[in-house]
């Protein structure tokens, strides 16, 4: 038997994932939506179930983030509303809406990529995800790649607001304000 793992396992780590939601950050933006993406990651297989961007322009609906969409998907894939063997890496600190979503699937894991510090729900603004109060509350990794997503957002702030960066640094980039 050999000790070498199968290719598709090789790379499991948080910024392999985390790029992938970039990936999704920047269809958001090149649809001009605000630019957060999500991927949900099946934890025994690695592999992806779920990707979505932000997308509330598009469907005109207000519940069209990233997070959501996403869960949804992996709804759908698993058949199940309990996603409890799965991983969501989201490029933002989720929302308020998300977090409640996020708990209400059971997601047993979450990595965002930077704070929101205007609309957050893990430790910007609110602690949904941190409240050990609720039924259940994630393991929650920040910061993976937090450059990379503060200067796709850095981007779309100067072209839509003819420069400056995210409103001080502090705006709301989840599609609260987007």
């Amino acid at each position: 038997m050999s000790d070498e793992s199968p290719a598709f396992l090789e790379d499991l780590s948080p910024e392999r994932f985390m790029a992938e939601a970039l990936k999704e950050a920047r269809r958001a933006r090149e649809a001009e939506e605000v630019p957060v993406g999500a991927v949900i990651v099946d934890v025994e297989s690695g592999r992806v179930v779920a990707r979505a961007h932000n997308q509330r322009e598009l469907l005109k609906d207000p519940t069209a983030h990233a997070e959501i969409l996403a869960i949804t998907q992996a709804a759908d894939y698993y058949k199940s509303w309990r996603l409890t063997d799965c991983v969501l890496y989201v490029t933002l600190e989720p929302c308020l809406m998300c977090a409640g979503a996020i708990v209400q699937a059971r997601i047993p894991e979450v990595v965002y990529g930077a704070v929101d510090p205007k609309a957050g729900a893990h430790c910007s603004v609110f602690e949904v995800l941190a409240n050990s109060s609720n039924n259940h509350f994630p393991r929650v990794q920040v910061w993976v790649m937090a450059d990379e997503r503060a200067e796709l957002l850095r981007g779309v702030y100067r072209e839509r607001r003819g420069g400056g960066g995210i409103r001080g640094e502090s705006g709301s980039t989840n599609g609260s304000t987007g």
